[in-house]
This record gives C-alpha cells, sequence and structure tokens, in this order.
C-alpha cells in the first residue's frame, strides 16, 4: 500500500506515483495511464491502445444489436 498526497499542480491538482509504483506499472514519464471505478475502488492501469480498440468494437456491436442482447438476457 502506498499513502499518496493530493498535490496543486499547475492549475489543477494530482498525485505523484513513487518511482516503485511507476516500474510495477511498468511506465515511465509521458507514458498514459488508466483509472477505472471497480466496486473495491479504483484501479490504475497502463493505457493499452489494443484494448481501447477492441472495446470500441464491442460497443458499436452491443449499440447495433441491443434489442438481440436484450431478448438473450432474458
Amino acid at each position: 500500500m502506498f499513502k499518496l498526497k493530493v498535490r496543486t499542480a499547475g492549475n489543477g491538482t494530482g498525485i505523484l506515483l513513487p518511482k516503485a509504483v511507476l516500474a510495477r506499472l511498468k511506465v515511465a514519464k509521458g507514458d498514459s495511464i488508466v483509472l477505472t471505478e471497480c466496486p473495491e475502488g479504483f484501479e490504475i492501469r497502463p493505457y493499452d491502445p489494443e484494448f481501447e480498440r477492441q472495446m470500441a468494437l464491442a460497443r458499436d456491436v452491443m449499440r447495433e444489436q441491443q434489442d438481440v442482447l436484450r431478448e438473450l438476457a432474458k
């Protein structure tokens, strides 16, 4: 567990991640990360453009086939 402090950063607010956390996430300065809300709290992961592409395709299919999916859910 890492205790992080919320700080002012320019005109915004942010947190600084310790080097050990960055190493475990396998990210460096300038990389993107994703913050996801989960039932247990929040999860931080490195941004994966391939995963984002797959999720966009899945959202398109779900939007186009929402009637079929609704029937299957019954």
